[in-house]
């Protein structure tokens, strides 16, 4: 998956700023796709400058203009393409498992520091994942509510399993340095 094609899904929902789509990106997708404001102006950019968007200025009275993008039907077209393209599997990178990997050339209190580090982490990213409000019945919101719902789901069962992993890691810290 690209950020283009990120921004295509999003604005193909409804119209957006750049400042808007950021919220957006980091309120739903933002657990297993992100972005720095910079990076999405400059792709939003790229989507106007190839016609896979458009973008019109809303003047405002007491704030700055705003500069609201829409996908063009060109920019539709792409993102269906890109939704019925086949996955390409990309190699893993997981810097803290790397580093789990070596670090039995630390003392056992550094590993414990790394994992509940690492703990820590994921409990916040889990509390923010399970803090985002879930309409009661996702069904009156179409497919398209119940496939943004299931996105939500697999990050908080991601979270949750590295943490119960985390435990058992702990456990079978503990049983060999006891």
């Amino acid at each position: 998956m690209s950020l283009r094609h990120a921004i295509l899904g999003i604005l193909s929902i409804k119209p957006m700023s750049g400042y808007e789509l950021k919220k957006v990106i980091d309120e739903s997708v933002g657990h297993f796709w992100t972005a720095d404001q910079s990076q999405i102006y400059r792709t939003l950019a790229g989507l106007v400058e190839d016609g896979l968007a458009v973008r019109r200025t809303v003047v405002q009275e007491e704030r700055p203009n705003m500069h609201l993008h829409s996908v063009t039907d060109l920019g539709s077209a792409e993102l269906d393409r890109w939704l019925a393209s086949p996955l390409k599997a990309r190699p893993s990178r997981e810097p803290f498992l790397a580093r789990l990997f070596f670090a039995d050339r630390m003392p056992v209190e550094r590993i414990r520091e790394l994992l509940d580090t690492r703990r820590r982490e994921l409990s916040g990213q889990l509390a923010a994942l399970e803090a985002i409000e879930v309409p009661a019945d996702a069904a009156e919101f179409g497919l398209g509510g119940v496939l943004r719902l299931a996105t939500l789901a697999n990050g908080i069962a991601h979270a949750r399993t590295e943490l119960d992993w985390l435990d058992a890691t702990e456990r079978r810290l503990e049983g060999i340095t006891s």
